[in-house]
């Protein structure tokens, strides 16, 4: 993938789905990505319009089907949702073979490799489009060696409570804020959806345990070559009872000078949908945030030097009120950089590494 690409005009595919948590890959995308979007294709929420959800600057219409987001032209059909598993739903399998035999290249974050599909990749090389699989795994396999970082880059990883409350959207805010003050910012890809706003990275919960912390070595070393100041994407979460190993290979694979903590307020356990009768419940965010020091210092040291709080599901005086409940809480500076943006946690990250 090339980051210097020509923009795309993206129709996302979100049946039933455009919603914050399953509807991630969409969201992120339309937030962040620098493509155009033409429609989001979702006919429980037809006719309406993003900007209801996401507000004014996403005026992005919300259809009932793929013909009609055809009438704008798109020349991609990107697969906007993050299920558990990552598995393709059945049901959609004739909107992604109309949108092949009408011309429009395919793109994909999930698990099931559509590129590989015999039906999809039949239709796609008789039609000469192009099956992306953001999720395919890099053909350079490698173990760590215990790289260490250039002089005066600073490696900063978002890690987080749990799944899906906004690590990658706050390595991006923190990468817009550290560009807005004249710095290096660059930011590292590790998911489908960061790769597709980036248009590089790799996915790294695709990576064969043997090698997730060399990748995520080698993904630094490229950072690192980009910029200064390197965001490294989290994934997942230490103690999450299906994702933990993911969190592990990051924070021991790219050896961060920091890394910043990330949580949505009211929040008490793991939201894990596919065992929904199993109880995981969080652990008090300073204990937390001393076990992650704990768990890097075994190969390399590091700190938490920020907290960043998701704060969607309050009014704006409320969120104020928690974030500064939570600084009392941590001693840590604290803010929601995706709603309030995160030039404040930037501030901290360059005192606390200066």
């Amino acid at each position: 993938m090339d980051p210097h690409a020509t923009p795309r005009r993206l129709a996302i595919l979100a049946e039933g789905e455009f919603r914050p948590h399953s509807g991630k890959t969409a969201r992120g995308v339309i937030r962040y990505g620098r493509d155009v979007i033409v429609a989001v294709i979702d006919s429980t929420r037809a006719p309406g319009n993003v900007s209801d959800d996401m507000g004014e600057a996403y005026d992005i219409p919300i259809v009932a089907s793929l013909d009609e987001a055809l009438r704008r032209r798109p020349d991609t059909l990107l697969i906007g949702i993050a299920p558990t598993g990552g598995r393709l739903p059945e049901a959609w399998r004739l909107a992604i073979l109309h949108a092949i035999d009408q011309g429009l290249d395919v793109h994909s974050g999930l698990h099931t490799m559509l590129g590989d599909d015999p039906e999809f990749a039949a239709a796609a090389r008789a039609r000469g489009v192009v099956i992306v699989d953001f999720r395919r795994a890099p053909d350079r396999t490698e173990t760590a060696v215990g790289r260490r970082h250039l002089p005066g880059k600073k490696v900063i990883l978002t890690v987080g409570t749990d799944c899906a409350i906004g690590k990658m959207s706050v390595a991006l805010e923190l990468t817009r804020a550290a560009q807005a003050a004249g710095l290096a910012g660059v930011f590292v890809p590790t998911g489908q959806t960061g790769m597709m706003i980036a248009g590089w990275g790799v996915a790294v919960d695709r990576v064969i345990s043997d090698f997730l912390n060399g990748t995520c070595e080698w993904l630094v070393e490229q950072g690192e070559a980009l910029g200064d100041w390197v965001f490294v994407e989290g994934q997942g979460s230490l103690d999450h009872p299906a994702y933990s190993s993911v969190t592990l290979g990051l924070i021991h694979g790219t050896t961060p000078h920091a890394m910043v903590m990330v949580h949505r307020v009211g929040l008490e356990q793991h939201d894990f949908e596919h065992l929904p009768d199993a109880s995981f419940p969080l652990q008090p965010l300073p204990e937390f945030i001393r076990l992650h020091e704990q768990v890097a210092r075994l190969v390399a040291p590091s700190l938490v030097a920020a907290v960043a709080l998701n704060t969607s599901t309050l009014g704006e005086a409320q969120a104020r009120r928690v974030i500064a409940e939570t600084a009392d809480l941590t001693g840590l500076p604290t803010d929601d950089p995706y709603r309030f943006g995160g030039e404040r946690l930037m501030d901290a990250l360059r005192a606390r590494l200066s």
